[in-house]
């Protein structure tokens, strides 16, 4: 099943009190296309992670000792052999996951962009949410991953 995602539309982020943020207090106004891209990266990421591809993964990320991926639950992992290691395991899940992405908010400063998002994880068994931030970088024009941490957030009490 494809990514599912809502949110505000490309291009924004929306900051505390709903202000959207861009301008002089939070740095030049976002451009649409870069947002844009930013958040096909990140749904990209998602897909592969759903279909359990490890080839579209490797492809996301930046293949250095610079990047960086925490689990929920995991101990932080640095460096390319450490995180693909970890997708490999991942991906052995007899059960893949679903994702439906929700709170998808995109920032750029330069050549790095960030995305917060909420994951809602259906499983077979089990359904949770998982806030996660994404990091990404441009390199020779295309964003790749350089950083995922995934938090799970504790179930509301009634």
């Amino acid at each position: 099943m494809p990514v599912a995602s809502s949110g505000p539309p490309h291009g924004v982020s929306i900051g505390e009190g709903g202000r959207e943020m861009s301008g002089s207090a939070y740095g030049p106004p976002i451009d649409d296309e870069v947002a844009a891209a930013v958040l096909a990266a990140n749904r990209r990421f998602y897909a592969a992670f759903e279909a359990q591809d490890l080839d579209a993964m490797s492809a996301l990320w930046s293949h250095d000792a610079e990047v960086a991926c925490t689990h929920p639950g995991w101990a932080t992992l640095h460096g390319w052999a450490a995180v693909s290691a970890s997708w490999f395991a991942l991906f052995q899940q007899p059960s893949p996951l679903q994702f439906i992405l929700t709170e998808e908010r995109a920032r750029v400063g330069g050549e790095v962009a960030w995305v917060t998002v909420d994951e809602n994880l259906i499983g077979q068994q089990t359904g949770q949410t998982v806030a996660a931030l994404n990091l990404f970088r441009r390199e020779q024009g295309e964003w790749l991953l350089w950083c995922h941490h995934g938090s799970a957030v504790a179930p509301r009490r009634p």
